[in-house]
């Protein structure tokens, strides 16, 4: 678990302001006040004072932005502890799923479909403008998210897009990290709602593992957002190894 928190604390500070505050390391993003953009990691075996926690709350408080952290609950129990005893509540607490190599399931895309890695700006405006829609995102692919998913290849990363082969329509999509240490996560799994109920977004999440394991990975996680999505998960290959907790202070 230890492994995995780090390449998740490393994944956090990708891009973002860094501050160190007691034993935690809190991140900010500079483009935008999203929640899931701006969030502390406590470190391994943390044990925070009641200080440490309100020094937390107060460096995201002077930034107008939620006090808010995400980590694998094995990895810093007393941290949980002190943050729920300071008013933090869970958000959610999600099962971390691993897929380790020789235990995936390969699934092919269903008829119709293909899956592609994005290369043209359309590519990636289609795969980001599927993402949102299926997350509930309102906005459309700006030209900086089109540049970001470009930058997100050329660093290391893996993106693919999901498409409806006669028409060219955008169907779905998702990522993996760059591997670091043998370590990445597969993200974003998404497919836009008339699409669903077909297979689409296993045959994603297949795709991403395979590429990933097949690049060398020999450890890779996701976080399912529901019992329907652990299911799919399930059906590739991954298996449930510890819970990762969001914690927030509301008001």
């Amino acid at each position: 678990m230890s492994q995995m928190q780090s390449h998740m604390r490393r994944a956090a500070a990708a891009g973002r302001t860094t501050e160190r505050v007691g034993p935690f390391l809190a991140t900010y993003s500079a483009e935008s006040t999203n929640p899931f953009l701006n969030y502390a990691v406590p470190d391994d075996g943390a044990r925070p004072t009641a200080s440490d926690v309100d020094a937390l709350t107060a460096a995201y408080r002077r930034r107008d932005l939620l006090p808010r952290l995400e980590f694998l609950a094995d990895t810093a129990p007393e941290a949980e502890s002190a943050l729920l005893a300071a008013g933090y509540v869970a958000e959610r607490r999600v099962p971390l799923m691993l897929c380790r190599p020789g235990s995936a399931v390969r699934k092919p895309a269903p008829e119709g479909i293909e899956l592609v890695v994005p290369s043209s700006d359309v590519d990636f405006a289609g795969l980001v403008n599927a993402q949102h829609e299926a997350f509930d995102v309102p906005d459309p692919a700006s030209e900086l998210d089109v540049a970001q998913s470009r930058e997100w290849l050329a660093k290391g990363g893996f993106s693919v897009l999901a498409r409806d082969i006669a028409t060219g329509e955008p169907v779905g999509g998702g990522v993996a990290e760059a591997i670091v240490d043998g370590t990445t996560e597969v993200a974003g799994i998404g497919v836009r709602g008339r699409f669903r109920r077909r297979g689409v977004g296993a045959a994603i999440t297949a795709w991403l593992t395979a590429a990933v394991h097949d690049q060398g990975a020999r450890t890779v996680f996701l976080t399912p957002a529901g019992a329907d999505e652990q299911r799919l998960y399930a059906s590739v290959g991954y298996q449930a190894a510890d819970d990762m907790v969001h914690l927030s202070l509301p008001g």
